[in-house]
């Protein structure tokens, strides 16, 4: 993909993935809450979307502040969360974030992804989304789906995550940054699959250099 055809191809995806399910984190961010994005992202971790924002709203539904959440204890919140993958270690994590919000950064979820990176449980992909969805501070979130769409278009060529974000920052225009993982989530999860993705039915093939795909339909 040449870079200035990046423009034409996100404006397309955006309408491409009206029909599709909004990412359950997407919709706690749409209360504006910084905890809130947190505390879903770490649900949200090897764990289907529906089952996400299920967990989440049960867990909301008791809690939804830090001081709230230390008031649970770690079995109430795994009754919450469950069936999310290793409901068990992330009712703990919870719990160790919650309360390191409260002592080192005065109840408040930083927007820093340094001080992020530092609360228990918190990569860099979530990190990057508290800050961007949730605080709406300027930032990339790399996922697997971003990983993969971005390096099958052609537009970079990174071999991590974190690489790939490195060269989006370098070669993305700014106003994609935010929106652009939501978009290629949707985009990955429902027509750009990892494995024999929609070639046929793809609204930026003509943009694609299918960099690393055998298989396709």
């Amino acid at each position: 993909m040449r870079p200035e055809d990046i423009d034409k191809a996100i404006s397309r995806i955006k309408l491409a993935v009206k029909p599709w399910q909004t990412p359950a984190v997407t919709v706690v961010a749409r209360e504006k809450d910084p905890y809130k994005v947190l505390i879903s992202c770490i649900l949200s971790l090897r764990t289907q979307d529906k089952t996400t924002a299920d967990a989440s709203a049960r867990l909301f539904e008791l809690a939804g502040t830090p001081t709230e959440m230390l008031g649970l204890d770690a079995a109430a919140i795994e009754k919450a969360i469950y069936p999310v993958g290793f409901y068990r270690n992330k009712a703990r994590s919870i719990l160790d974030i919650s309360r390191m919000i409260m002592d080192d950064f005065g109840g408040t979820v930083p927007d820093d992804i340094d001080k992020l990176l530092k609360l228990p449980g918190v990569g860099r992909k979530t990190a990057n989304l508290v800050v961007t969805i949730g605080h709406g501070k300027p930032g990339i979130c790399v996922d697997t789906h971003v990983h993969r769409i971005m390096n099958r278009w052609g537009y970079i060529a990174a071999k991590t995550p974190e690489k790939t974000e490195t060269a989006l920052r370098e070669k993305l225009p700014r106003k994609h940054w935010i929106p652009i993982n939501d978009l290629l989530v949707t985009f990955g999860q429902n027509l750009c699959k990892p494995v024999s993705p929609l070639c046929s039915t793809c609204p930026v093939y003509e943009f694609c250099d299918r960099v690393g795909v055998g298989k396709h339909r």
